[in-house]
């Protein structure tokens, strides 16, 4: 008995240090890299970082709101733009999540692929817009 009060000591000790150092994490800065695909090709060049905090959360916010479906998708052509999130203190190391975007072919929705985790979604015309206009500087 006494040997278990222990542990749940360490238990929580290690539980309290985990948490602090992964809110530390989460509220480190970071911006956006930004990728738009060559024209009829599959290659990518860099296109803009998204450095503005707010613009940054805003995309955040669009991304966690998003009901994700479990599929593979197989698009008829590559992605139009990618988009990873990293950090600005250079010595954070964290998995970078790749964001593939496609604009439908209306002009009127995105459709954004998580290939790694085979997440799948077509944003509404309002969120379209807003990540649209942030991702790429440009008026959907």
């Amino acid at each position: 008995m006494k040997y278990l009060k222990y542990i749940f000591a360490i238990i929580g000790v290690v539980s309290i240090f985990l948490v602090g150092c992964s809110n530390l994490v989460e509220n480190e800065e970071q911006y956006i890299e930004v990728q738009k695909r060559i024209v009829d090709e599959n290659e990518y060049e860099n296109f803009k970082e998204i450095t503005n905090n707010e613009q940054v959360q805003k995309v955040k916010d669009i991304l966690n709101d998003i009901n994700w479906e479990i599929a593979q998708v197989n698009m008829q052509h590559p992605a139009d733009y990618k988009f990873v999130f990293q950090f600005k203190n250079p010595d954070i190391e964290t998995k970078v999540i790749l964001y593939e975007l496609w604009i439908s072919p209306n002009k009127d929705k995105v459709e954004l692929v998580i290939e790694a985790v085979n997440k799948y979604v077509q944003l509404n015309k309002e969120k379209s817009a807003q990540l649209y206009e942030i991702l790429t500087g440009g008026k959907y």
